[in-house]
């Protein structure tokens, strides 16, 4: 988590200002119901998030080197951490899977009350080598001892080996976050969040059955996406450890260009072709058991979470949101055939 922390100070200022949670909850990628209510917390609360943030990210890490009990503080508070980051966010099974290198954290004796107390088991036996080894009995050393001690100085000088240049992007004022510098992929950087968006803005798509898509009386439903934010109405979902990877990526799109994002003409294809696989990671069709839509466009809104116990909240929204203008105009398979042959893509319609 140090590479974390470093990135996020030196990158957005707002984490130097202490105002980044002042914005996270609300711009993070698929927020959760109880991130609509932890964004409503008073600026000092933010604040000290933020700082609590810089505690865990940049001071705790040394914990480990400053023995037993402190090594157990770590693992205690980095867990601490990592669970209220999964019950505020849906972050998918990255801050599960950081969890699992603090448990290393806890030795023998710390984790003594999960195991029997039986006479023969786990925590009786482990008691008599402990005993033994009060007294200064030597232990007899099995051949198995040895292998598993060159084999864990082996890995551990690898380890170290591996470790140069990422210790070097560590210091590096220029920082590159989550990048591997061996084709082993065992020491990697590590960095998430370190500039936050300040305002919302989503890609909603849309299809209708007109004729004519610049026909003002055209009507055009919505798809909704299964977890990200779209129907205001819709009740921000929990979905972590679970990963939806569409959703994620709609994220990524709705501060780029669609030029950027060429996969998403891809799905409006694939919308188009109402193809099975499509339609499948989306949470509502407005064409099923319908014929398919003629044309398909994404709409660009600006998104906020409504203000517990206000007007819009009483109505029953989560969400209120504001037109920014279109994100890619109406297409119909027709007109994405040059589009899919130059990219060398099968066409929907002949899926």
């Amino acid at each position: 988590l140090l590479g974390a922390g470093l990135i996020k100070i030196r990158g957005d200022r707002c984490w130097r200002e202490l105002t980044c949670m002042d914005y996270h909850y609300e711009t993070q990628p698929v927020p959760n119901p109880i991130a609509y209510f932890m964004h409503r917390s008073p600026w000092w609360f933010h604040q000290f998030e933020t700082l609590f943030n810089h505690f865990i990210e940049l001071v705790v890490p040394f914990f480990i080197f400053l023995g037993r009990r402190m090594c157990i503080v770590h693992g205690v508070l980095q867990i601490l951490f990592q669970v209220l980051l999964i019950v505020s966010g849906n972050l998918s099974f990255l801050n599960w899977l950081t969890i699992v290198p603090s448990i290393a954290c806890f030795d023998d004796t710390s984790l003594a009350f999960l195991f029997s107390s039986r006479q023969g088991g786990v925590k009786d036996q482990l008691a008599q080598v402990q005993v033994k080894r009060a007294a200064g009995e030597q232990l007899p050393l099995r051949y198995g001892c040895y292998v598993r001690k060159v084999v864990n100085i082996s890995f551990g000088l690898l380890i170290a080996y591996l470790s140069v240049p990422v210790i070097l992007n560590l210091l590096n004022s220029r920082q590159v976050m989550n990048t591997s510098f061996n084709p082993l992929r065992i020491v990697n950087t590590y960095g998430a969040f370190g500039s936050i968006t300040k305002e919302r803005t989503e890609v909603i798509i849309q299809g209708t059955s007109s004729m004519d898509p610049n026909d003002p009386a055209a009507v055009w439903e919505e798809y909704d996406f299964k977890c990200k934010p779209g129907d205001l109405k819709r009740r921000p979902c929990f979905i972590s450890p679970y990963h939806y990877r569409l959703d994620w990526l709609m994220w990524f799109a709705a501060f780029q260009t669609y030029e950027q994002n060429e996969w998403i003409i891809h799905l409006a294809g694939k919308l188009l072709a109402q193809d099975e696989v499509a339609l499948s990671l989306m949470a509502t069709n407005p064409f099923a058991g319908r014929a398919p839509p003629r044309w398909i466009r994404a709409e660009h809104f600006k998104y906020k979470f409504s203000r517990p116990g206000g007007k819009h909240a009483g109505d029953g929204k989560w969400w209120i949101r504001k037109r920014i203008g279109p994100y890619f105009p109406p297409v119909n398979l027709q007109g994405l055939q040059k589009f899919y042959e130059d990219r060398s893509w099968p066409h929907p319609a002949q899926a």
